[in-house]
């Protein structure tokens, strides 16, 4: 045994392999069963009238219904969606830029610029009056990369430039000596006991992002803080979560037999990977392998994907990381992919035309419609079809 990067390297024979492959088909079965088959909310979104919309102008409708006129953007209409989280409103803003809606946009960062904290992380989510939800939920620091990219996406930065400086500068203090942040809830919301990469890729996509508005408005001190730590960062993440960029780092390798792939344990796969690539990021062949190798991982009998391996394994498709893949593939010039998983989701919408949270076992729409997140993601990747998305 060696240390190799912090991972254990271990020999396995393959017999061992097989028996724990054997385990995981039966606890995948045990898994559907224990899971009910969800169904779709009943939502008071008021309803189009007229003839039916096609995927784009449904997507516009649906963030339409759930921007407030204060700018509050909710993530879903009902119960324990109607919140405002960070990372949506920060993807409906970019959405809305990306097709010209400017004014709208500035809305919502605008209240994103309201309720920013003064220091430390983002709250999880918010109250459509501004105010933080007092429900025991840690904060997210993913927030303060989230928030910094829609600014730039929008160019903003100089009317919300305290909002980017606080965001970058509280990622940049929570690097340790690893490079890597401490352990925080990311987009899965839950506790979380190591560092994930739904924490990591919005924090180099924020810290890319806050550098070019920095060098734009002449901050240099700033921009060069943030550009060391963007380094920093940058190669931690190389370092501990190449080549596959899975959800943790791989805590050891196998080795099955000489001339095979070593297998890896621990490192889940996780469609937030998908950041780590255009439009939120320059393209790389390394990520842009594991983007389609991670797709192929998450895929469901319905066609859609999960957020990743170590979810429950339900056979239920969320509609967020079905369109982060379709966005990824529309950045990426892989137009047949990103046009193929389009296609999907506007066949999974809803009796009234919007786009669900999740589709079913039994290909139905499933969980809150609308759904914010998604809708924006649609915009954007059909937008990105269209022309090419601004990379920072």
């Amino acid at each position: 045994m060696r240390d190799n990067s912090a991972r254990r390297v271990r020999w396995f024979p393959s017999a061992a392999i097989a028996v724990l492959l054997a385990a995981l088909t039966v606890g995948g079965g045990l898994n559907i069963a224990r899971h009910p088959q969800p169904n779709l909310v009943i939502t008071g979104v008021p309803e189009h009238t007229g003839a039916p919309l096609d995927l784009r102008a449904q997507a516009l409708a649906d963030l339409d219904a759930l921007t407030l006129p204060n700018g509050a953007t909710l993530a879903g209409w009902d119960g324990p969606w109607r919140y405002v989280w960070p990372r949506d409103a920060s993807f409906v803003a970019a959405a809305r830029c990306a097709v010209g809606q400017y004014a709208e946009a500035a809305r919502v960062l605008d209240f994103l610029d309201r309720i920013k904290p003064t220091t430390g992380r983002w709250e999880a989510r918010y109250f459509e009056s501004g105010q933080p939800v007092a429900d025991g939920r840690e904060q997210q620091l993913d927030g303060s990369g989230w928030v910094p990219w829609a600014a730039w996406f929008c160019r903003t930065g100089a009317q919300h430039w305290d909002m980017v400086r606080e965001s970058a500068d509280q990622i940049t203090r929570e690097l340790r000596p690893s490079g890597l942040p401490a352990a925080s809830p990311d987009y899965w919301e839950r506790p979380e006991s190591a560092v994930t990469l739904g924490t990591v890729a919005p924090l180099l996509t924020g810290l890319r992002s806050a550098v070019q508005i920095a060098t734009e408005l002449g901050h240099t001190a700033e921009a060069a803080r943030w550009q060391a730590a963007l380094q920093t960062l940058s190669t931690a993440t190389d370092r501990r979560f190449a080549p596959d960029f899975p959800r943790t780092p791989a805590y050891a390798e196998s080795f099955l037999e000489p001339g095979l792939q070593p297998a890896r344990l621990g490192g889940s796969a996780d469609a937030i990977v998908t950041v780590l690539g255009p439009p939120f990021a320059p393209e790389r062949e390394l990520i842009s392998r594991a983007i389609v190798e991670t797709r192929a991982a998450l895929t469901q009998p319905n066609g859609g994907q999960n957020p990743g391996t170590e979810w429950r394994a339900d056979g239920v498709a969320w509609t967020p990381q079905t369109a982060l893949f379709a966005l990824s593939a529309a950045a990426r010039g892989d137009r047949a992919t990103a046009e193929s998983i389009l296609s999907w989701l506007n066949q999974y919408r809803t009796p009234s035309g919007h786009l669900p949270e999740k589709v079913n076992r039994d290909h139905q729409p499933a969980g809150e419609a609308p759904l914010g997140w998604t809708a924006a993601l649609v915009l954007l990747a059909d937008q990105a079809l269209k022309q090419p998305l601004p990379i920072p």
